[in-house]
């Protein structure tokens, strides 16, 4: 049986870690939206689809 995540047996320093890596994931995924507009490269448009992956997890408390 599967055991329910709970977000507050983390360790505190995990915790803020994790508030800190939430409140930046946004405006890394921004500007990595704006460097895919003016620069198109495979690379880029695969670093911000993991970037905006990562967010919504963060958000959506996922991970």
């Amino acid at each position: 049986m599967r055991r329910r995540y709970n977000p507050y047996s983390l360790p505190p320093w995990l915790r803020t870690v994790r508030r800190v890596c939430c409140q930046l994931a946004i405006p890394f995924c921004i500007f990595q939206g704006i460097r895919t507009i003016f620069i198109p490269t495979p690379l880029d448009v695969i670093v911000l689809a993991i970037f905006v992956l990562i967010a919504v997890a963060l958000h959506l408390e996922w991970i």
